[in-house]
């Protein structure tokens, strides 16, 4: 069973900054997007300040965002890298087999990646993902180097969007459309 402690707080700007790019979608009528909550089970409680000082996660979790755009089911993991390369450990098995789930359903699943060293925000298809994924289970490099990535899905500057990866959700919806094309 795993530990809750302050780890869990790594990525709290991140979670925010996307947490409020989703408000303003959503009073933009462009989007619903929920945070997904962690459930745990608190152990410790602080009798002064009533907070908790140690829990144990009731569950795995699957991602941390999930809702619909304009009809389209999404959901999505947010993680961050301090380098230029992401190590897979990040992910866990239980999200990968979620997220394949959700695009047989013809959801769009994604991870957004911050690289925190150059301060750039990725969109990485979950389909992208997939081979470095598959990659790592073969005995492979178990990570990625940012020179592996499609550089035309790092999201850009927005104004008034702090994280603006509608952009590039259509970028993908436009690439899934050219793939269905070929085959």
């Amino acid at each position: 069973m795993a530990t809750w402690n302050s780890r869990g707080l790594r990525g709290s700007l991140l979670e925010e900054m996307l947490n409020r790019t989703n408000e303003k979608y959503r009073e933009q009528h462009l989007a619903l997007i929920q945070k997904v909550p962690t459930p745990i089970t608190p152990v410790r409680i602080d009798p002064d300040n009533r907070q908790i000082s140690l829990a144990y996660f009731d569950q795995k979790s699957t991602v941390d965002y999930i809702g619909v755009i304009q009809g389209l089911p999404v959901c999505f993991d947010a993680k961050e890298s301090a380098t230029m390369t992401f190590s897979l450990q990040n992910v866990h098995p239980h999200q990968v087999s979620f997220m394949q789930e959700f695009e047989r359903q013809e959801g769009i699943a994604f991870f957004l990646i911050y690289y925190k060293s150059e301060e750039l925000y990725y969109y990485l298809p979950f389909r992208h993902f997939l081979p470095f994924w598959e990659r790592a289970e073969k005995g492979g490099r178990k990570s990625f180097r940012f020179e592996e990535l499609d550089k035309t899905f790092v999201l850009g500057q927005h104004q008034g969007v702090m994280i603006p990866y509608l952009e590039m959700i259509n970028k993908d919806l436009l690439e899934r459309e050219e793939n269905t094309d070929r085959k």
